[in-house]
């Protein structure tokens, strides 16, 4: 089975144009080894799949022709328990962070506060004022 027909019924991407835009970037090794989208895929096979930011390290269990739900999805492949772990620390440090402080576009009153405090800066420089 072709590896990115895999990923795209183990549902790691959406469509297949999209798991072969993946592979040809160099997201996903097999057996540590850069995949080509029509590689052979079998049982057992290490599979990496990096999708920023996150980097899953899954052992090939069954082959799947079709898409399915995402219950037999899951039963395609199982991920390391490092793997998991990794994920799951890395999830938890970026929930830690601080949340941005603008989102999306500033409004009139932001902008206009941001540029007043872009030429009082100038006009310290220069010497006016």
């Amino acid at each position: 089975m072709r590896i990115d027909k895999w990923l795209w019924a183990a549902r790691f991407f959406k469509t297949r144009s999209l798991a072969v835009q993946a592979i040809e970037a160099g997201h996903v090794s097999l057996n540590g080894e850069r995949a080509k989208a029509a590689k052979a895929l079998k049982r057992g096979d290490e599979v990496v799949v990096r999708r920023p930011p996150f980097e899953h390290h899954v052992i090939v269990k069954a082959l799947a022709e079709r898409r399915g739900p995402a219950s037999e999805a899951a039963l395609l492949y199982e991920e390391t328990a490092e793997s998991r772990a990794r994920r799951t620390m890395l999830a938890a440090e970026m929930k830690a962070l601080p949340a941005p402080r603008f989102k999306g576009r500033p409004t009139k009153k932001t902008r206009r506060d941001y540029e007043e405090w872009l030429r009082s800066g100038d006009d310290e420089e220069t010497g006016s004022g």
